[in-house]
Parts: structure tokens; sequence; C-alpha cells
């Protein structure tokens, strides 16, 4: 039995976004049948095992010592000549000045050059502040060396670890990790993590999203503002971009859409066309539409929309097992529908009507080919039932978590990322999940 986690151990950023790049997360857990812990394995985040922060503070710190180890070497190299120059040129000022007290009977040429060597007498107790400089130059030298030591003791000690091998072997790690979960069956749900706000852009309504199957090479993200008649699509180059409002392109649709429900899926966008049930298959490379196909029989334009509205009547997903649609019909008696779609065609697979009235969901998403709807879109929502297609079976369930701004309308499970995206009440959200597996071994 495991309990696979995908939850950052720290709030954001980050865990999983906007990342903080010391944050960690936990891969997975397991115990054996009678409860008792066997294994816990952490390991950092994709691509960041790399020196520490301190490492790294230690090494420009000891950079810095250097550079100003260097400045007092100059200075005191400097200091020191011209105190030499001094120190020779002070007896001869102090004979000349003596002998002129002396003899008053000199000829005017004298005079003159009495003249000139009082201007000169100011330069004596310049060199008495030179010679305290020379002994505090020496004494700031003695002290950086001693610190220049002391990092340099420490940066070695640091350095002795081998952070290349460290790396090659955590990727390892993470290969085998990434190979086992692929290896485990789909599970079922069992805890919504805390929320991770990140970003609080665009009215109170829209949709974003990242690929829910390309590799997680690509960290794009997409994002849809508002539910009626759009068609300005936001593509920024990561999450961090989205995060900060920065490095994005525009994708202008050739139709409009309807509600919230979109996905982006292997580079292309699927949504609802405004004021119909034609899909759309939108492929951002080409900027071109690949494909439209009417949903035969789904009711649109607020006919069966959630329970908040927003011409939510078609609720395109994507999980672990590929491409979906959730509406209702008149046939249907406007229960929810659950059709799984070919995403080259379109066409529809398989159906399942789970008895569930669509007006009385809040919200809905996939998981492992097993349908969640929370109960409502505002403060205090659950997860309160789930109907699995793999068994056409369904159950009530009772899987809270923290509706943060008190108004989802929308919630998109990401199979490659393993997190909920919400759209809440003009904030886009996170939400990290928990999942119950079961693993099967021949014998």
């Amino acid at each position: 039995w495991w309990d696979l986690t995908a939850p950052p151990l720290a709030s954001p950023p980050m865990g999983l976004y906007p990342g903080s790049e010391e944050a960690w997360q936990v891969y997975s857990t397991a115990s054996d049948p009678d409860g008792r812990c066997v294994c816990a394995v952490v390991a950092p985040a994709r691509n960041l095992c790399k020196r520490d922060h301190r490492g790294r503070q230690l090494s420009l710190l000891t950079q810095q010592v250097q550079n100003v180890s260097q400045s007092v070497e100059g200075v005191h190299l400097r200091t020191s000549r011209d105190l030499r120059h001094f120190r020779e040129s002070e007896p001869l000022l102090r004979g000349v000045d003596g002998r002129l007290h002396a003899n008053r009977l000199l000829v005017a040429a004298a005079q003159e050059l009495k003249g000139q060597v009082t201007q000169l007498q100011p330069l004596l107790s310049t060199a008495d502040q030179y010679r305290s400089d020379v002994r505090t130059l020496a004494a700031l030298r003695g002290e950086l060396l001693n610190l220049s030591a002391v990092l340099t003791a420490m940066q070695e000690e640091v350095g002795a670890y081998d952070y290349e091998e460290l790396q090659r072997r955590v990727l390892l790690l993470e290969t085998r990790l990434h190979s086992c979960m692929n290896k485990l069956g789909c599970g079922r749900l069992t805890a919504v993590n805390g929320p991770i706000t990140v970003r609080a852009s665009g009215s109170r309504f829209g949709s974003w999203m990242t690929d829910a199957m390309i590799p997680s090479s690509d960290s794009r993200v997409w994002a849809m503002d508002g539910f009626y008649r759009g068609r300005r699509v936001l593509e920024y180059r990561t999450m961090a971009d989205f995060t900060k409002g920065q490095n994005f392109v525009q994708h202008l649709l050739p139709h409009a859409w309807a509600g919230t429900g979109h996905v982006v899926y292997n580079g292309s966008l699927y949504y609802n066309k405004h004021q119909s049930n034609i899909l759309v298959q939108y492929h951002f490379r080409s900027r071109s539409v690949l494909l439209q196909r009417s949903l035969s029989g789904a009711g649109y334009n607020n006919t069966f929309p959630y329970s908040w509205g927003g011409s939510s009547d078609i609720d395109l997903m994507a999980d672990e097992t590929g491409l979906w649609a959730v509406y209702t019909s008149i046939l249907n008696a406007g229960n929810i529908v659950v059709s799984r779609l070919c995403p080259r065609s379109l066409d529809i697979l398989r159906s399942w009507s789970t008895g569930f009235p669509k007006r009385s969901a809040g919200e809905a998403f996939m998981i492992c080919g097993v349908l969640y709807v929370t109960n409502s879109h505002l403060a205090g929502a659950k997860v309160h039932f789930a109907y699995n297609t793999n068994t056409s079976t369904y159950e009530y369930t009772d899987v809270p978590f923290h509706n943060l701004y008190s108004h989802i309308s929308m919630m998109d499970y990401n199979p490659r990322e393993r997190a909920l995206y919400t759209w809440n009440n003009g904030h886009q959200v996170l939400y990290n999940v928990t999942l119950f597996h079961v693993i099967r071994t021949d014998g």
C-alpha cells in the first residue's frame, strides 16, 4: 500500500511553485499492511541539486575579502612609498629651517628660500599622520590575512563534498523514483492539501493551465481571463514569468470561447466555442484551428452550467488516461455525463451517466479515470462525490479543502504536475493532492 504525497515541506514558493530554489518535495512514502513505516524518500526538486546557498555565500564572502585585501595592499604600498620620501626629506627640511633661524644675516635669496620652506612645514605634521596610517593599515592587513585564512579553510571544508557526484546520485534516485511512480496504479484521492496562491490577476472568472501531456521540460503557462466571448490567450514562458506577469506572447483565437472549462493537451488548446456545443482544437505552434466537432446533445449557453453559472456547460479536462468532456443534456435530465474523447478526432470513445445533477456541482475534475465533484464553488466547499469510470460506480466522499478566496470558477487536475489548478475570485491557486495507491505485483 502506498500513500503518494507531493506537497512541499514548506509554504510557497514554490514546493511545487513558485519555486524557492531551496524547496524540497516528498515524492513518496510507504508502509506495510500493518501500518509500519518502511521508508520515507525525500529528494530535491528537479534540477535543483547544486551548491547550497551557504556555500555560494561563503565563496562570495571570500572573494570580497580578497578584493578588499588587494585594495588595502595597494594603499599600503603607496602609503609606505610616500612615507619613505617624507622620511628622507624631513631631516633636510628641519636642518634648513634651523640654519635659517640661526643666521639672520643671509641674503635676500635666503629669505626667499625661508618662505618656501615655511610653506613646506605643514608636510612635517602630514608625515606624522602617515606614520599613524601605516600602523593602522598594518593591523588591518593582519586581520584580513587571518580572516582570509579562516574563510579559505571553511571553503575547503565545504568544497570537500563532491557536489557533482551528489548531483549524479540524486538525479539517479529521482529517475528511479519517477520510474516507481509510473509503475504505480492510479490512486484514489484522499486529501487536497493547502492552497498555494501563485498570482492575483484578471477578473473574477477565468482559467489557467499548463500542458497536461507534454514533457516537464516544457514549463509554459496559459491564461484565459473571463468566461464570455473571450479570444485572447496569454502564453508565458515559465511559471516564474506567469507569477511576475512578464515574458508572454498573445494568441488571438479565431473563435470566441464559452465558460472556463478549457484544457491544454499535447500542444493544443481544446475549448467550447461560444454559443454552441462545438469543441475546437487550436494548435499553439501553428496558430491555427486543427479541428472543430459538435458534442452531440450537449447543453450550452448556460443551459446546464455548474452552480456558479458562467456558461460552464461543457468542461474539458485531462488526466493520466486521456482527454475528457464533462457536460449534460436534456436526455440525461441534467445529470452529469462523462465522455472520453479522442484527441485527434474529438470523437466520443465512451460515455458514462453519473446520475449527479450538474447544477448542484460547484466544480469537477478527473484523476485516474475518476470524476470528482465539489459540493459548492463557495467557502466551505469539499469534494463529496466520485464517479469511477473504470467500474461504473459512484460513492459519496468527504475530502475538504480550503477555498481561500471563496469563489472558484475553474478547477482542473494536471496529471503531469499532480496538482489542481484553480481560478479563485481573481486569484490563480494551486493545490497538491494526496493519492492512495495499491501496488499489484505478480505472485
